[in-house]
This record gives C-alpha cells, structure tokens and sequence, in this order.
C-alpha cells in the first residue's frame, strides 16, 4: 500500500469514491487502497444488490461516510419506507429521481427529518449519460439544460437541497439556489482521462469552479494502477480550484 500523505485528509477531501465493485471485500480493499484521499464511499446498484446492506455496515467500519446511491423512484409509501431504512444503516446521503415527483419528494425528505439520523435526500436531476437526443427519445421536449432546472425547482420546493447534476449544469444551478445548495457532480476526469458513458464531463478543477461542492469519481480511481496516487492528484487539483 502506497504510503500516507498528510496533505490530503478525509476532512478536506471533496472525493466522494464510487465504489463500483461487485464485493464487500473488493470495495474494502479500494478503499484501503485510497486511504485518507476520499472522505465519502458511494454503494451503489452493483454492490447493493451483490452484497445487500450489510456492505454499507462493512464500509461504514473503514471511517467513512456512506453515500446510497440506489436513485429511487417510486410511489410515495415506497420511498418513504426506503428511507427509513437508509437511515437506520447510518447512510449520509440517498439519491431519488426528481423525476419521482413532488409527492414522492416531500414525503422522503419529512422521513429523513423524521428519522433525525443525519440522512440527505439527494436528487438526481438528468442522467450524465442523457443526451439532448437520448431525453427526446424518452418523450422530454425541453432542452437537456432546461429539464435539468424544472426537476431540480421541483426538488428544492419539495424541501430538497441537495442535488446530483453534471458538472455542466452545476453553474447553473448555483445561481439558482445559491450556497444553500449542495451539488454533487459525477462525471469527473482528469485532464487525460477517457469519457467512457459519461456525455458530460469535466475535469475535476472545471467542475469546483463551476460551483460542485462534491465529485464522485469511479473508474479514474478503480481503475488506475495506484488508486492512491490518482485520487491525490484529484483531490488536490479540486482543493486548488476552491482556492483560487
């Protein structure tokens, strides 16, 4: 294991490490891997359904926060039960569509009050994968930009503030709701790192500067010969935009 680095610690670190494995023990080795880089794990559909909860309990025990991302989507009742069991797994953030609607919204955000363990609602305005031409074939008329805001205005007036958006959104965005809001981006490269699905990306230091409070990256940590190394030099590209 590389070693220790005292410049990039996990309360300064706006990583947010998707942890797109299929075992509990694969995402506790990344995480060992990357160490004190990456303050937030995100468990998402892959290893949710491989390892079920549990995972989220083993993650937790490596220090960090826990980010469920399971983009909800279903009637109110659903949700709301949902919910409560995130929060009982002591997750941080959940991720529900926007495109739920504001029932389904208002009723997940009072159960996350209600629960009163510290959970987030987080809601997934467009995909990053969506394409102008993709959301049309899904029957959307609006411009990709012009969807994003009408799901995020519904969110916030549903009691929602944070958000999942591209990092080509999260500008606007911010000036919607200014810094009452927290936008997390995915699609988040380095400079040389290949798109792979994401249509819309930027490199770490565009999105900070954009207005993106948090940047999950995946594949550019999972995938580089030292995960360590990779998420360093994220994290400290990120942290350098914030200061500038």
């Amino acid at each position: 294991m590389p070693a220790r680095r005292p410049d990039v610690r996990l309360t300064d670190s706006p990583l947010i490490l998707a942890l797109d494995v299929s075992s509990t023990r694969e995402a506790a080795l990344l995480c060992e891997q990357v160490g004190d880089a990456v303050s937030v794990a995100k468990v998402g559909l892959e290893l949710f359904i491989a390892e079920g909860p549990q995972c989220v309990t083993a993650i937790r025990n490596t220090g960090r926060s826990i980010f469920i991302d399971l983009k909800l989507h279903d009637i109110p009742e659903t949700v709301d039960r949902a919910v409560a069991r995130a929060a009982a797994l002591g997750a941080s953030m959940l991720t529900v569509h926007a495109a739920g609607g504001s029932a389904m919204l208002e009723r997940a955000v009072a159960r996350a009050s209600r629960e009163a363990t510290g959970l987030a609602i987080v809601a997934v305005t467009v995909l990053t994968s969506h394409t102008s031409a993709s959301l049309e074939e899904t029957g959307v008329a609006a411009s990709l930009d012009k969807q994003v805001q009408t799901l995020a205005q519904l969110a916030w007036k549903a009691g929602v503030t944070h958000f999942v958006c591209s990092p080509n959104e999260a500008s606007s965005l911010r000036t919607l709701f200014g810094q009452d809001a927290c936008l997390i981006t995915p699609g988040v490269r380095s400079e040389a790192g290949a798109h792979h699905d994401q249509a819309r990306v930027l490199t770490a230091a565009e999105a900070i500067r954009a207005g993106a409070n948090w940047l999950v990256v995946g594949r550019p940590i999972r995938d580089a010969i030292d995960p360590r190394a990779a998420a360093v030099a994220l994290a400290r590209e990120a942290r350098e935009a914030k200061q500038q």
